[in-house]
């Protein structure tokens, strides 16, 4: 067959070459009328006779060749104007004479076939028509003389080469139908004697017709539909003719064709088979009921250039042959073997041919179609049950093509194949072989091979009502073939297998082809709607045809759930489907008789009770129910049959009577041709029901004849008989098909009876068309959600059982596809359910040790592939990923263990990791391998960064022996490490910033619960690896979605928390939940204004730590919080936030190693004013003192932070300033918080002026004076003057003379010293606030006060001696005090008696302190004069110069 074009190329080369050498063809004719003679001449009855008697001339055969050998050379100039009937017809004679031998024959059969293929004729030869013709005539009515077998075998071989080049010649199209007709004929005799003959001419026989039949065929895709409008019409008349040339002139004839050893043979001679003959004799007799006027016109189709009329006979002929085989007995328990296997091989291998050839074309024709639809596919579902697998095989072919050629035209005959056939064999429990198992599932899984099968088969059947579920019974029976149920895996398994990830990875392939199709259809709308009247508008259009389908499958949704309810109850399923709207809420028969007509799944016992029923309304249902029928040119058997095939008829006679009359009128109404009227409908169906139960039932022994049937119908058409044909026919119809009368319930797959088919023959008519899908993803989303979970189930099921590689890498296919598809329709529920699948396959060498696990992971392939395919789904569709984080975590920590995941996973996207602390830098990190085979450390471990540092690849503690691996296990962890890198784990966290909320929450919940378990465990060093792992990740997640941390910040705060609380002793996991706490803190603040308080609140936490882990992490701890504060100071506004941040640094003032960076970190808020804030000053204040208080450090850092607490009145002053511009009630509010700050900061320094250092102690006393002297550019109340006297000053004085008195000169060295500064310091601040003070009504107790600390200090005494400097100091100060107090007018004097005016009282207190100060205050005259002044105005006793309005606060 390789060289067949190489061989037509030769011949059309050879052609060509004759035709440019214009004596070449002449020379050819000539040397085959030689060939033919010479043979002759080997025969004696042909030789030379040399005798002058006429009688004996030679042959006309003889004559006739050589009268053609003289002219053939006359003719070289003009070969085109030569009728090739005239070259042709000597060599026909001799192939047609009965006298010739088959050498003879064959080599004058050679002839003409060499002239056939030279392509000498064509369309332009003279007179081609007829040519053609005589050759086809002569060749099929051959006759020769067998002398051997051998010899009769080659000419049937060379009629066959003769025939088939007629059909390739160019000049093919001038023969008529019936010529053709006649090849095809004579080809299939050729083929029926073959069986009989040798082996080679059996295979040239089927090859030829094959050859034909595809030669015939192939024109058909040529052949408008308009060119044989009038063919079509009259087809009827047309096949009738044909029928005669090629089944009762030629067909008839094929038996043995006569052949006999030792006298004449022929293509006609024999007889015919009787399974041929029925058939011919059966169309005889239909021609006879045809009139003359069709049957001549047909005469003239069937000459005409061959087309469509031999086309339509030869199919139907090629059907006629399964219907003959069919007769015979091949049934679905029969097996075909017995009879001949071949035939129908070849029959149905013919048929596949002229599909394959044809292929949509023959939808133009409706003669060839309607063959397809009802004769074509009737014998398709009987042979498909065949128990052949060869005959299946080549059924499903055949079916195959169709539905990729003709599916439009071929639905309803399609869902019967699918649910009768092949979905039926496909499954072990209902009879079938494996072999018919195995070819049937080979032929779903090419189905669904194609690219839009499935999504057609949901569209067209499952969406609709009247349908059944092809699409999800394929589902289910590929996921159920799937599994190994008790057994090892075998091919069907496998084949299921490719079938569900042929399905998946078709929907995505098709992801992102989506249309924009409304929902709308799927809403539940109020009211009633007549279900099985909604149309859609346009079933070429996508966007109204999607929308329609989807709400009928909702409705079908619905139908089968009230379908169930009916069964269990009528009367409450009918309400249920008023509850639902797909009744009216007040019933009427129609909407009744339509649910019953187009409700799968209903219980036909039920439906025929309710229909026979004499309630009226049952009774009007019947008739409603009954006009949902069309029995339109439907014989009455037919009817019926359909009629009783939607339920079962009654027992009782009575309801079998209402029943049958609401058939009969229904069939009347709309078939009266041969009734007169509805009562013979009524009384002919009776007895076609009598006469079935009597044909059909076993007890009835005596049967009724086909007298007895007519004798007792006679005179029942209105008096008259009916004809003796028609009931002739209808008794024969019972008899061989029998009425089912009790209809399949619709669960499984029913059996294909003649009574189906006629049922699904009307259905055909009336469904509503195809839809196509093209390559968009139109449905699949609605496709998915049936499919994905049986087939998770059944894939991994495959994957666990499975050895080869191929077969796992298939099943890893559909995992992605699912993943894809999952992803894109936000199936989160699905991808889970896989996620948790193929986790299963990642974790198995857990249980093992480390070492043994490494080595087993890397020889098993499925543990490999599963965790490669897991992170693949995790990187590529995190997003739609919700409880499955769980089980992709427990992968990652099985990694981890086993040390083979990326050194830096726990890695935020922000920066590179640094380190936590000085004191960690250059400890070096140790593996997770080797951590756990050491003992726990009793002390801290020191964490390298600020997150904290993760493993090292198989590093081992040197500090204890171990085993080295082996060159195995080094070769196992570098082949892991590789894989495990190329799954990008990282990026899972890395990205975490790109997943939805709801996939990030999931993520984060997954990682603190895995932490937990580890958490709350037995304290093993491997189960705090774990934990620690876990909250890098969670750490290194929260630091990569600072963008929206507060989705997820309160899950990580209380995880963080809960580890902060729930560990009393230093140890890694406390590490690294205070530093991740820390680093959290110091990303985020910059980013994140609205949430600073949230985060500088969450870092409280540190304050709750235990003291034992407080100190063991102070210094670190302190760093972080410097570092934060110098990076984030001017983020930090509230006061709350403040307070967290001083409270951390005010612990580290008495810390060793903590002070020195906690004050640091002071020192930069305070320096300046820098960072002081209203928020933040008291705390700064009272931190500074806390560092000024502290001896942990230096004197110069106690003397630091109290220049820190003085330069601090800076901001105080500036605050001030800034407030004159705010309204007046805001600027009084701060005026008084200003006031109070000021307070506290003196306070605080009074309280460091008692240290017993002697340099702290004067120092602070020097800066107290500096921040009451700063105090001008403030608004300071008078009452907090006061208060500053009496609270800070008065007491200072008072507490320094105790400490002075009663302290030992050892504790408090040099207080003389301490003394003269707070000497001078009650001064100035008394000078500084006298003229505001002055003429207050406290001022005089004020003055008082100062006079008696004076008194007091000029008594102290120092080692029994008083102090020459204070008593050299206090009357200077106290001169100065009073004159300040004359120049101003606050001192003046006053005669009032009773001795208690602020004048006596001055100097009674001066007096004791410096008896002769007055005279060098006042001289006499000055005296004189003020009291004359003051003589004039009297003045209250008592009462000050200068009475004010102001009050004390």
């Amino acid at each position: 067959m390789g060289d067949l074009t190489t061989q037509s190329a030769s011949h059309r080369s050879n052609g060509e070459l004759v035709k440019s050498s214009r004596g070449a063809f002449a020379c050819m004719i000539n040397s085959e009328i030689g060939a033919v003679l010479a043979v002759m001449r080997r025969n004696v009855r042909w030789g030379v006779r040399y005798v002058t008697d006429d009688d004996h001339l030679e042959h006309s055969l003889i004559h006739s060749l050589k009268e053609l050998r003289k002219q053939i050379f006359s003719w070289q100039l003009q070969w085109q104007n030569v009728d090739p009937v005239v070259y042709l017809q000597p060599f026909l004679d001799v192939i047609q004479s009965d006298e010739t031998g088959a050498p003879i024959t064959g080599v004058a059969l050679s002839s003409i076939y060499k002239i056939l293929t030279l392509d000498v004729l064509d369309l332009d030869t003279v007179n081609v028509g007829d040519a053609m013709h005589l050759i086809v005539d002569a060749v099929t009515s051959c006759r020769f003389e067998v002398t051997d077998p051998a010899s009769e075998e080659v000419v049937l071989m060379k009629i066959l080469q003769v025939l088939l080049a007629c059909m390739k010649s160019k000049a093919a199209t001038r023969l008529s139908n019936k010529h053709v007709c006649m090849i095809a004929n004579t080809c299939f005799r050729i083929v029926h004697q073959a069986s009989s003959k040798g082996e080679l001419l059996q295979r040239t026989a089927r090859h030829t017709m094959h050859e034909l039949v595809r030669c015939i065929f192939s024109h058909l895709p040529e052949i408008s539909s308009t060119e044989h409008e009038m063919a079509d019409r009259s087809s009827l008349s047309a096949s009738e003719v044909s029928r005669n040339h090629m089944l009762g002139s030629t067909l008839l004839e094929n038996g043995d064709m006569g052949i006999v050893c030792d006298g004449p043979s022929s293509l006609g001679d024999g007889s015919s088979p009787p399974i041929v003959k029925a058939a011919a004799e059966m169309d005889t007799s239909k021609t006879g009921e045809s009139d003359g006027k069709d049957a001549q016109h047909g005469e003239v189709l069937m000459m005409e250039p061959f087309g469509i009329p031999c086309m339509v006979e030869i199919f139907q002929f090629l059907c006629s042959l399964l219907n003959v085989i069919e007769n015979i007995g091949i049934g679905p328990k029969s097996n075909p073997i017995a009879y001949d296997e071949d035939v129908p091989l070849f029959t149905l291998g013919l048929i596949n041919s002229a599909i394959e050839l044809g292929g949509p074309s023959f939808s133009k024709h409706p003669k060839l179609l309607g063959l397809i639809q009802d004769e074509l596919f009737r014998n398709l579902m009987q042979f498909g049950l065949s128990m052949s697998p060869l005959i299946l095989s080549t059924v499903c072919s055949i079916v195959l093509n169709l539905y990729y050629h003709l599916c439009t035209d071929l639905k309803v005959q399609l869902e019967a194949f699918f649910s009768c056939v092949l979905l039926k064999l496909a499954q072990s429990k209902h009879g079938s072989s494996y072999q018919q198992q195995e070819v049937a599932m080979e032929a779903l899984v090419d189905l669904c091979r194609q690219q839009s099968f499935v999504a057609e088969m949901y569209a067209n059947f499952d969406c609709d009502i009247t349908c059944t579920n092809v699409f999800e019974d394929i589902a289910n029976l590929l996921s159920k073939s799937a599994f190994p149920v008790n057994g090892p895996l075998s091919a069907m398994h496998i084949l299921a297998l490719d079938g569900l990830v042929s399905m998946l990875k078709g929907m995505a392939g098709r992801i992102g082809s989506e249309m924009p199709v409304s929902d709308e259809a799927l809403t539940d709308r109020e009211g009633y709607e007549a279900f099985w009247t909604l149309k859609c508008q346009n079933y070429c259009d996508p966007n109204s045809w999607i929308p329609f389908v989807r709400k009928m499958k909702h409705i079908k949704r619905k139908l089968m759930i009230a379908a169930d309810h009916f069964n269990r109850d009528p009367k409450k399923g009918l309400e249920f489907l008023q509850g639902i709207h797909l009744l009216p809420d007040k019933l009427d028969p129609q909407s009744v008789a339509s649910f019953f007509r187009y409700t799968t799944g209903l219980d036909k016992n039920l439906i025929g009770d309710f229909l026979g029923n004499h309630d009226e309304f049952c009774v009007q249902v019947l008739h409603e129910f009954s006009r949902t029928f069309d029995f339109h040119d439907m014989n009455l058997d037919s009817a019926l049959r359909f009629f009783l095939g939607t339920f079962r008829l009654p027992g009782e006679s009575q309801k079998i009577q209402r029943v049958l009359e609401a058939f009969a009128e229904r069939y009347y109404e709309q078939s009266p041709e041969i009734l007169c009227n509805t009562d013979a409908a009524l009384l002919l169906s009776y007895s076609l029901i009598l006469l079935n139960t009597d044909q059909h039932n076993v007890q009835v022994k005596k049967k009724m004849t086909e007298e007895d049937f007519i004798r007792n119908n006679r005179r029942i058409n209105g008096g008259n008989d009916l004809p003796r044909e028609y009931l002739s026919e209808l008794y024969h119809s019972i008899c061989e098909n029998e009425i089912q009368m009790i209809p399949d319930q619709g669960a499984g797959f029913p059996v294909m009876t003649s009574g189906r088919w006629i049922n699904v023959v009307h259905k055909s008519k009336e469904s509503t068309p195809f839809i196509t899908c093209d390559s968009g993803a139109l449905l699949d989303q609605d496709m998915f959600a049936i499919l994905s979970g049986p087939t998770i189930a059944a894939i991994s099921v495959v994957f666990d059982q499975v050895e080869q590689e191929e077969v796992l890498q298939t099943c890893i296919d559909g995992f992605l596809a699912i993943a894809k598809i999952s992803a894109h329709y936000h199936f989160g529920d699905v991808l889970d359910d896989l996620v948790v699948s193929l986790c299963k396959f990642t974790n198995l060498w857990t249980l093992l040790s480390i070492d043994e696990a490494i080595v087993s992971f890397g020889d098993d392939a499925r543990a490999r592939m599963a965790t490669t395919t897991v992170f693949m789904i995790a990187n590529s569709y995190g997003d739609y990923i919700r409880s499955g984080w769980n089980n992709i975590l427990d992968c990652v920590l099985s990694l981890h263990k086993l040390g083979l995941l990326p050194a830096r996973l726990a890695s935020d996207a922000a920066d590179e990791m640094d380190s936590a602390s000085d004191h960690e830098r250059g400890k070096p990190a140790t593996s997770s391998l080797s951590r756990l085979q050491t003992a726990p450390a009793a002390a801290p471990r020191k964490s390298s960064s600020l997150i904290g540092r993760f493993s090292q690849l198989l590093s081992f503690d040197m500090e204890e022996p171990i085993l080295q691996p082996t060159e195995e296990q080094l070769a196992a962890q570098q082949c892991l490490r590789e894989i495990v890198q190329n799954c990008h784990i990282d990026n899972i966290f890395m990205e975490s910033k790109f997943l939805q909320a709801e996939s990030l929450l999931q993520l984060v919940g997954a990682i603190i619960s895995a932490a937990g378990q580890f958490s709350k465990g037995s304290g093993v060093m491997e189960d705090e690896d774990a934990a620690v792992f876990c909250l890098e990740l969670l750490i290194a997640i929260t630091l990569n979605n600072r963008d929206r941390i507060l989705i997820i910040w309160q899950n990580v705060y209380k995880h963080i928390s809960d580890i902060v609380q729930q560990n009393a002793m230093p140890c890694t996991l406390v590490e690294k939940a205070v530093f991740g706490l820390l680093k959290i803190c110091q990303r985020l603040l910059p980013y994140k204004e609205n949430l600073t308080d949230e985060l500088l609140k969450s870092m409280q936490l540190i304050l709750k730590l235990d003291a034992r882990v407080a100190d063991a992490y102070c210094e670190p701890i302190t760093q972080e919080v410097m570092r934060l504060v110098k990076a984030n100071a001017t983020h930090i506004r509230s006061h709350l936030g403040w307070r967290t941040i001083i409270s951390l640094l005010f612990i580290t003032a008495r810390h060793p190693e903590a002070s020195e960076f906690g004050f640091e970190a002071l020192s930069f808020i305070m320096s300046e004013g820098a960072h002081l804030l209203p928020s933040n000053y008291v705390l700064c204040v009272d931190a500074a003192r806390e560092f000024a208080e502290s001896r942990v450090g230096q004197v110069d850092r106690s003397i630091s932070a109290l220049d820190l607490m003085a330069g601090s009145v800076v901001c105080l002053v500036r605050w001030s300033y800034e407030t004159k511009n705010a309204v007046e009630e805001e600027a009084v509010k701060v005026s008084e918080d200003i006031g109070e700050m000021w307070l506290r900061l003196v306070q605080g320094l009074r309280a460091v002026c008692l240290d017993q250092r002697e340099e702290v102690r004067n120092h602070a006393i020097l800066m107290l004076q500096r921040s009451l002297a700063g105090v001008d550019g403030i608004h300071v109340p008078n009452a907090m003057w006061f208060q500053c006297f009496d609270l800070v000053i008065f007491k200072l004085m008072d507490d320094l003379l105790e400490i002075a008195q009663g302290s030992s000169p050892k504790e408090y060295r040099k207080m003389e010293g301490t003394l003269v500064l707070a000497t001078k310091l009650l001064s100035k601040a008394f000078l500084q606030s006298l003229q505001d003070l002055s003429q207050q009504p406290s001022f005089c107790e004020l003055w008082l006060g100062v006079l008696n600390r004076m008194e007091r200090y000029m008594k102290v005494k120092f080692r029994g001696r008083r102090s020459e400097k204070i008593h050299e100091l206090i009357p200077e100060l106290l001169k100065n005090t009073l004159l300040v107090m004359k120049t101003t007018g606050i001192l003046v004097p006053s005669d009032d008696i009773g001795g208690d005016s602020f004048w006596q009282l001055t100097w009674l207190h001066v007096k004791n302190i410096v008896p002769f100060l007055q005279s060098e205050v006042f001289s006499e005259q000055e005296l004189e004069q003020m009291q004359t002044k003051q003589q004039k105005p009297p003045v209250a006793d008592g009462a000050v110069l200068v009475p004010s309005n102001e009050t004390t606060a």
